[in-house]
């Protein structure tokens, strides 16, 4: 191939665009290795200095027949020279490896879009496959797009013919000739790629390392070379960025390390119990990894005794975390019932899933939070904290934590599907960034009363077992006030009920003020929870560029609320709350606040698109006039 040079400044020869925001898309089969190439692009261009967002869409079906629509995996990510909180409502440029991703994703590429092809896979076959009555590279029905028709199976199977690669082995690699091309077309520096192909497979298969790099290289010459590309684009970097180490990472990275990091403010191991759903079992993948961090891992036989190992470690004294879908938290209710009735920490780490049932198992949805508040038997209330973004799952996770130490309570804490596989550029933090978590084992005696309060906090103690003296129950039966001896006294229930509640309650003493984007009173107030945070905050923003009058609110906190967020619903004429769920939000501000919210709702296993929030706000402004 001659003298490698993968500097910008490559092909100058051919028009360079300067451009702020990028959003492209891969699809092709479970098996093309989309999202591998997607999250090298995404790494690449954290590390070349833009802000990125992305949105992985895996294919439900675990064994979909190749070619189909069904099996079908996308991998879209937006990067910019400026904030970027989403991965884009539709691509600037779309890359497909078949028919059938073609066919599930050209509906969301725009008139003038780039659509680049792999052309060595639109056989009739496949066309049958997708019922394409004729070929669309050949009967004008693309015209529309700006159409690259690359055969990118077979130039990967030629470059790969002198290196003895050959057949399925040289097809598996037609992923990274992709990638090449398009780290041509952004002016993408490959050298760290590169580094990254050799760490990953160097070792354990280096034929493999060397396909991989050759085709990469193959790809980025291509673009390079061929006629076809006049013109490449180039990001520059996102000067406002805060100065620090940056890394990428995904949200359940971030939710695991944050949870680490409270167990080591607060001096405690960390025990995880899990059993495997999607989306959270590669919280437990990457939690065993951590064992040098006091952290320990268990994969439990159900979803039941993941809860009741989880409760067995708290008792003793660990950070305890168990984490499910929605199908699995139902499963777990009766635990944590009984970690609420014991009054033990536990976070209950929730990645919300399409429902009910087993419903879209790799599709996003918020529709669990009722679950949390209330899906238990008896009156048993618990904090709920929701994260906002990857970046963001680390202080939420951090936050949950808290809470759960210094109540004594559990906490559930809500993610969802696009959060744990999506990730974004996250400014690494000093240890001394977040406080000490204050845990005092009880070790006297004398004074031990095993469900005694703290005045300020309403927590009881935590006593280990085999500290002299303060040996206890631990039943799911009520117990006496104090003395925790079993009691089936009446007016003792109501006690320890309200006194459980009000601690919960308590929670709020904590709970910083809200933060309104905008003005603090006006016509339009929006208010967000979990990962529509992104979309809803860009929307509002453009609205507020145009003049119009809203504002917005995300909230952390489910339960307890903030204690201001009454006085604020106030001072707005209307609220809107945008869910993807049929309007859990907005019944409960409109249950405890009394006030007309109104929702804006969606349950497509997708996030919310920002032109159509940005229509939702016009039509809620103009019933207003």
């Amino acid at each position: 191939m001659g003298t490698d040079d993968y500097s910008s400044t490559a092909g100058a020869t051919k028009s360079v665009n300067q451009v702020e925001q990028i959003v492209i898309r891969f699809a092709g089969d479970s098996g093309d290795g989309v999202q591998t190439i997607g999250d090298q692009f995404g790494l690449s261009s954290a590390l070349a200095g833009n802000d990125i967002a992305t949105l992985p869409d895996f294919p439900a079906e675990i064994r979909a027949p190749a070619g189909t629509v069904f099996g079908v995996s996308g991998f879209q990510m937006q990067f910019g020279s400026q904030d970027t909180i989403t991965a884009g409502d539709q691509p600037d440029a779309l890359v497909v490896f078949n028919p059938a991703a073609l066919k599930k994703n050209l509906g969301d590429l725009p008139e003038g879009g780039m659509l680049i092809v792999d052309g060595s896979n639109f056989t009739k076959k496949n066309l049958d496959l997708v019922q394409y009555a004729s070929n669309p590279l050949e009967d004008g029905s693309l015209d529309a797009y700006q159409l690259h028709v690359v055969n990118i199976t077979d130039l990967t199977v030629e470059t790969l013919k002198p290196l003895g690669v050959k057949g399925k082995a040289a097809k598996r690699c037609s992923n990274f000739f992709s990638l090449g091309l398009v780290f041509w077309l952004y002016s993408r520096p490959i050298e760290q790629a590169v580094d990254s192909i050799t760490e990953k497979f160097a070792k354990k298969n280096p034929e493999i390392a060397m396909a991989n790099i050759a085709a990469l290289k193959a790809g980025y010459h291509y673009g390079e070379t061929a006629e076809a590309f006049q013109t490449r684009y180039e990001v520059p970097r996102h000067e406002g960025i805060a100065p620090g180490t940056y890394r990428s990472l995904n949200g359940t990275e971030s939710l695991a390390m944050g949870l680490v990091t409270a167990a080591r403010k607060a001096g405690l191991p960390l025990l995880y119990a899990g059993y495997p759903i999607t989306p959270a079992s590669d919280m437990l993948h990457y939690l065993s990894r951590l064992k040098a961090m006091n952290v320990r891992t268990m994969q439990a036989e159900d979803e039941i005794a993941a809860c009741g190992m989880a409760i067995g470690a708290s008792y003793a004294g660990a950070l305890a975390v168990t984490a499910s879908a929605g199908p699995g938290i139902s499963l777990k209710s009766e635990f944590i019932g009984l970690a609420n009735a014991i009054e033990l920490p536990l976070v209950i780490v929730n990645v919300q899933r399409g429902g009910p049932s087993t419903g879209l198992p790799t599709k996003m949805e918020q529709s669990d939070l009722l679950m949390a508040l209330f899906a238990r038997h008896g009156e048993s209330p618990l904090p709920v904290v929701a994260c906002r973004s990857p970046a963001d799952a680390f202080d939420a996770a951090f936050e949950a934590a808290r809470i759960a130490l210094t109540y004594m309570t559990p906490v559930m804490l809500l993610s969802d599907g696009n959060i744990a596989f999506g990730s974004e550029p996250w400014r690494i933090p000093q240890e001394e960034d977040y406080p000490t978590i204050e845990v005092r084992f009880h070790t006297d005696p004398a004074s031990f009363q095993p469900y005694a309060r703290d005045l300020e906090t309403l927590a009881r103690p935590w006593a280990i077992p085999g500290t002299p003296g303060c040996e206890h129950r631990v039943t799911g039966l009520e117990r006496a006030s104090n003395t925790g001896n079993i009691s089936y006294d009446s007016d003792n229930h109501q006690l320890m009920t309200d006194l459980r509640a009000a601690k919960v309650a308590k929670v709020a003493d904590s709970i910083p003020p809200c933060v309104v984007d905008g003005d603090a009173s006006g016509d339009l107030l929006v208010v967000s929870w979990g990962s529509p945070y992104g979309p809803v905050s860009t929307a509002v923003h453009a609205c507020r560029s145009k003049g119009l009058p809203v504002s917005h609110l995300h909230l952390r906190h489910l339960n307890p609320f903030p204690s201001d967020l009454g006085d604020i619903l106030a001072h707005f004429r209307k609220v809107l709350v945008p869910e993807n769920n049929c309007g859990q939000l907005s019944l409960l501000l409109r249950a405890k606040y009394l006030v007309d919210a109104q929702g804006f709702n969606q349950v497509r296993g997708l996030p919310f698109k920002v032109r159509d929030l940005q229509a939702a706000i016009h039509s809620q402004l103009e019933d207003l006039s």
